[in-house]
């Protein structure tokens, strides 16, 4: 590299401290990305950072491709050049933005982590019902797989949204949008026993709604639950890393497993654009690849 890129580096750099507040990890992490980009302009283009074009951009980041560097690493570094161009571009050193038109790399959605059947099951199965908060836990739990809440839609349900007589439950999701979600069998008959032998238990005197209290009644905390659901997954000795969200994923991908129509999970899980629950057909069809890779003679 040019020795003379050095000082404008590290002006940018120091910007990036005073104007934005960047941290130290991301002006080391911006400072490499620039100083690999301008060895690639001495090196391969025989030009420093300022005489750099579009074209040279692009032929960096296709070279970068070409060694096998991944879609978010050269997102990452394309987003350096477009902080570093329009510094310059600021500053006056520059007529023309060389990145401005240049589109950011697709990423890849990683994919949900969820559980298997059986391992629902498991954990389903972990809290000891014989005992007020392990009866609470059970019932939370099969309720967050039953209808994939959310986990602060869980934790916020009153038992004025339960409607046990017709097996649903009233949901207010992101920006208050309501949603009816069946219980299923299973999770209602869990949260009948629960209302009418266990909650009463759990809260002091005084009225409350509170469908699932936590310390003196209070809605429980969604860290708290997240420290109950870990703790049950310790017990049925489930290895996996897990969440509140993780049910969640599983109930979704279940039901696709099972033959569920997108649209149909879609409601569910109160999702307002299709393309966010499309993410779990993928879940699906590696899970169902998996199955036959493992059982078909030929897979």
């Amino acid at each position: 590299m040019t020795t003379n890129q050095n000082p404008l580096i590290t002006r940018w750099l120091d910007m990036l401290w005073a104007e934005r507040g960047a941290s130290a990890h991301t002006r080391d992490a911006y400072g490499r990305d620039l100083r690999a980009f301008a060895t690639f302009c001495d090196e391969q283009c025989g030009r420093d950072l300022l005489g750099m074009g579009r074209t040279q951009v692009q032929q960096y980041l296709a070279s970068r491709h070409k060694a096998g560097r991944s879609a978010r690493s050269s997102a990452r570094a394309l987003a350096s050049l477009r902080s570093f161009y329009r510094y310059c571009l600021r500053q006056g050193l520059i007529q023309e933005d060389p990145v401005a038109l240049i589109e950011n790399p697709k990423l890849p959605k990683p994919l949900p982590k969820s559980l298997s059947e059986a391992d629902v099951e498991a954990l389903l199965g972990a809290p000891d019902t014989e005992t007020p908060i392990g009866m609470r836990d059970r019932t939370m739990l099969e309720l967050l797989y039953a209808c994939g809440l959310r986990v602060t839609e869980l934790v916020e349900l009153s038992v004025s949204q339960v409607n046990l007589r017709q097996g649903v439950v009233r949901v207010f999701g992101k920006g208050s949008k309501e949603r009816l979600v069946p219980m299923g069998e299973a999770a209602q008959e869990w949260l009948q026993r629960y209302l009418h032998a266990t909650r009463p238990q759990l809260l002091p005197p005084g009225d409350s709604d509170t469908c699932f209290p936590g310390r003196a009644g209070r809605p429980m905390a969604r860290q708290t639950f997240w420290y109950r659901i870990k703790h049950w997954a310790g017990v049925a000795g489930i290895e996996k890393p897990l969440s509140p969200h993780t049910l969640r994923h599983a109930f979704a991908t279940h039901l696709l497993n099972h033959g569920a129509d997108l649209r149909v999970v879609q409601l569910l899980l109160g999702h307002s654009d299709l393309s966010t629950t499309q993410i779990y057909t993928q879940v699906a069809k590696a899970r169902l690849q998996a199955l036959h890779r493992e059982h078909h003679p030929r897979g």
